[in-house]
């Protein structure tokens, strides 16, 4: 078994002061945001999403922000996936941006919606056609007995289209999340780190509270 206790390093990359903050949580995350773009890290806007089955079993996978606005962020799946399922029944949902090269975090705290089929269109229709058809192929978090069928079905359906436009498949579509609480979180030297929540009371963003570390 590896030691993994052993395994720490000191977080000096940044800083977040109160002058730092901004009146709305989203002129800062937009900041960061851009920050992690600059860097060329990874999917940048990939984002942590944890929803809860019927038990109150958490679960947590990474999707990607498609979309955001001052009161909602955007992202798409197979609306028979787990997490589809787990949101139908009970919509309250976290997101959660790990910028590890940054050492930033950002925590979303709301509750997801579906959005238009309009929307899901438009957003469908801007994707590579190879993504498209990963649309259509995958029956998200069911059982398969092995890679070729993936393989097989992705080259039925591009036979199946190849003459016109992929049509928009009826169980894929994108989810909005109205977020009510954001946390911003900067790695600092001692893990004195700075931690900043905004929450949203009676539709108005209260002034940010440092958290302790």
């Amino acid at each position: 078994m590896l030691d993994v206790s052993i395994l720490r390093r000191h977080y000096t990359e940044g800083v977040l002061r109160d002058e730092d903050l901004s009146a709305h949580p989203m002129r800062l995350f937009e900041k960061w945001l851009a920050d992690a773009i600059n860097l060329q890290i990874y999917d940048p806007n990939g984002m942590v999403i944890s929803t809860v089955d019927s038990s109150n079993q958490p679960f947590s996978r990474m999707v990607l922000l498609k979309n955001y606005d001052d009161d909602t962020l955007t992202f798409y799946t197979n609306l028979k996936s787990r997490k589809a399922l787990q949101l139908k029944e009970n919509p309250k949902v976290c997101a959660l941006f790990p910028w590890y090269m940054l050492e930033r975090q950002v925590m979303f705290l709301g509750t997801a919606s579906r959005q238009s089929v309009m929307e899901d269109l438009k957003y469908f229709q801007s994707r590579p056609r190879g993504s498209q058809i990963g649309a259509w192929i995958s029956h998200q978090s069911t059982h398969i007995s092995a890679r070729a069928v993936l393989e097989s079905k992705f080259i039925e359906i591009k036979e199946k289209f190849k003459n016109g436009e992929i049509p928009l498949p009826s169980f894929w579509g994108g989810f909005k999340i109205e977020f009510h609480t954001v946390e911003f979180w900067q790695g600092r030297e001692n893990r004195l780190h700075d931690r900043f929540i905004y929450e949203k009371q009676q539709g108005v963003w209260q002034p940010p509270k440092r958290l302790a570390p």
